[in-house]
């Protein structure tokens, strides 16, 4: 996304090269506790999840890897004029987020460390979330491979939301390709994300970027900053902002027109994480934190996701935008 000129919060990554050479010693004994596993055994999973999970933590990541991740750590605060700058730390895995599966909510981010050891320690708990039960149970289901399967780690500054939410390019409900859906909520996108609140709803036409539905919703639940200034914690919205729209019309077409630009980028419909970002100007608050492929709608060719939901000037518009007359099949 930084490549593609997009919005999104400074940091760095460790590839899946650091993975692979922290967990050399241990890879041996991590197949053969997957092989021996299960998946319809819900204890035994459990059971083998957690021991590998321990496994991945107990390993000593090598002193280069640690040094190198202790620079760019100290390189970000320095960018951003803050020591020990808060930041989120995402698990992206090799075997996630294709156009046919899609790992949401199956591998561990950790929002707002602080400090070398907490983001090392981070890093660590991120590598051994390919190991959580749900993960191990999604590849087995998929199909996936997991011999060899891998974990980078993205680091980047952590934003401090307004609003935050979800966004696709295309609409979930019938697959209308020629619209953004767009879920938003106060605070933190993690209510969003794991359905703990009924978001506030927009669609947005991709072509002219108007405004087509609004739905406000009574948004009991936020994700903000902790009190004492690390970490996040869960709070009732208050009264008087639950059932307000939580973000201006020039935010909604701001996330729609950035969602659009992804789509553009990876040539077939996106799956969007963005926040708008306290700390920024208007009219640069939006950022972008993921992008992944959509698994629903994106599968299936353009003529049946459009017939019997789109008709007309909406067909047409489909077609144009669809990203599978882009760059990339």
């Amino acid at each position: 996304m930084t490549g593609a000129g997009l919005p999104v919060p400074p940091g760095f990554a460790i590839t899946t090269d650091g993975h692979r050479a922290a967990c050399a010693g241990i890879e041996p004994r991590l197949r053969a506790l997957i092989a021996g596993c299960d998946p319809g055994d819900a204890t035994g999973l459990a059971a083998v999840g957690a021991e590998a999970r321990a496994l991945v933590q107990r390993c000593e990541m090598p002193d280069e890897l640690r040094t190198q991740i202790a620079a760019a750590y100290t390189e970000l605060g320095r960018r951003c004029g803050v020591a020990d700058v808060p930041v989120a730390v995402r698990s992206s895995a090799t075997c996630e987020d294709s156009p046919d599966a899609s790992f949401a909510g199956e591998h561990d981010t950790y929002l707002w460390v602080c400090g070398v050891d907490d983001v090392l320690a981070a890093v660590s708990r991120c590598w051994a979330s390919l190991f959580t039960e749900r993960a191990i149970a999604y590849r087995y289901k998929m199909g996936l491979p997991d011999d060899g399967v891998a974990m980078a780690v993205a680091v980047q500054k952590m934003v401090r939301p307004t609003a935050a939410g979800v966004a696709f390019t295309l609409n979930p409900h019938d697959g209308d390709r020629s619209q953004v859906a767009i879920d938003a909520s106060w605070g933190f996108g993690e209510a969003v994300v794991a359905g703990e609140v009924t978001p506030d709803n927009y669609l947005v036409d991709k072509v002219l970027f108007e405004i087509t539905r609004r739905t406000v919703s009574d948004k009991a639940i936020e994700y903000r900053l902790a009190a004492h200034g690390r970490g996040v914690e869960r709070h009732p919205v208050p009264e008087d902002r639950r059932a307000v729209p939580c973000l201006d019309d020039d935010e909604i077409t701001s996330v729609a027109r950035l969602a659009r630009q992804a789509e553009k980028h990876y040539g077939h419909p996106q799956d969007v994480e963005w926040a708008v970002d306290s700390d920024l100007p208007d009219g640069e608050r939006v950022l972008l934190l993921q992008s992944r492929p959509e698994t629903v709608w994106s599968r299936r060719p353009p003529s049946s996701v459009s017939a019997g939901t789109a008709s007309g000037y909406a067909s047409i518009v489909s077609t144009l935008v669809s990203p599978l007359h882009g760059k990339r099949p």
